[in-house]
């Protein structure tokens, strides 16, 4: 009688373990922040990656124009997969691409575009950070679409196919 009132609560134990491991398979831990749209821009100042020169965010973005910014690093792997996507979007004489490489050295930045082409009208240096951060990155590769200095579009995570037909009909 002990024996059977032993395996009897052993069975249901592993059961109970088995719900609870199982229920928790089907919960995600993924965070996706919640993103704002319509948003004005961050100003901010900043160095370009391929000159000596400062600028303000005023100077960069114009009204009535579509601009794609892009964080990226040299470090990045995502960066590398998504960087024949940025090429093909910068053959789009509608949209500008304005690339922030982020937390970077300017060597590995260059060698990077060396090597897979640059698909940037201009690119700034975020060397710390911080600029990213006003904007709501979290991470690289993000991607905003801007428009009458507004963000109308973010992107988290590498560009896909699906989301180039997305801002290719955004900016139509």
């Amino acid at each position: 009688m002990k024996n059977k009132l032993i395996l009897s609560s052993t069975i249901l134990i592993f059961v109970i373990i088995f719900v609870v491991f199982y229920k928790s398979l089907k919960d995600t831990n993924i965070y996706t922040p919640e993103v704002k749209f319509n948003n004005n821009i961050p100003t901010f100042s900043a160095e370009f990656l391929l000159s000596t020169d400062k600028l303000s965010s005023n100077t960069i973005f114009e009204r009535d124009k579509y601009y794609l910014l892009n964080i990226w690093a040299s470090w990045c792997v995502p960066c590398r997969d998504e960087h024949s996507l940025l090429m093909n979007l910068n053959k789009n004489e509608k949209l500008t691409l304005i690339g922030m490489n982020y937390k970077d050295s300017k060597k590995n930045a260059k060698s990077f575009l060396d090597e897979l082409g640059n698909p940037y009208r201009k690119i700034i240096v975020d060397k710390n950070g911080t600029t990213a951060i006003e904007w709501g990155a979290f991470g690289v590769p993000e991607t905003f679409i801007i428009y009458n200095n507004k963000t109308i579009k973010k992107y988290i995570g590498p560009l896909t196919q699906e989301n180039l037909l997305e801002i290719q009909n955004l900016i139509k």
